[in-house]
């Protein structure tokens, strides 16, 4: 058995000013950006997270600017081998993440545990016999 549940949304911002662009989705979100958190460093800004809500983290990148989600796991390669039962495919392996592609297209990161709570409110999934069995909670 593994758990998951969903991280954050991360918007890409095909920028150069990557603060210019966190100004404006802090500003857009309310939340104000964190520059305190581990993950506000070099392409990456996170916003402040509100207690039991998901992130939102800001990142430069070379593609279009886009927005996608990360789903949080204890189990990468679980995951990853139940998202791709249900018709999603592996774009690219990172070495701590797994960029993955819905059946519609879509891209969304499979990632290790970011927030707190996690034991609390992710899914259970349990594979046995070949089958996933979610529990909540």
């Amino acid at each position: 058995m593994h758990r998951s549940r969903i991280n954050g949304i991360l918007i890409d911002c095909h920028s150069e000013d990557i603060d210019a662009a966190a100004r404006f989705w802090a500003d857009a979100l309310g939340r104000p950006v964190d520059p305190d958190h581990p993950g506000t460093r070099g392409n990456y800004r996170m916003l402040a997270t509100p207690p039991g809500e998901i992130s939102v983290q800001i990142q430069r990148v070379d593609h279009e600017s886009r927005i996608h989600l990360d789903i949080e796991t204890d189990d990468i390669p679980a995951e990853v081998e139940r998202l791709e039962k249900l018709g999603a495919t592996i774009d690219t392996q990172m070495a701590r993440w797994v960029v993955m592609r819905a059946p519609t297209g879509q891209r969304f990161c499979v990632v290790r545990v970011q927030r707190d709570g996690f034991a609390d409110d992710a899914n259970s999934w349990d594979q046995t016999a070949g089958t996933d069995r979610h529990s909540s909670f």
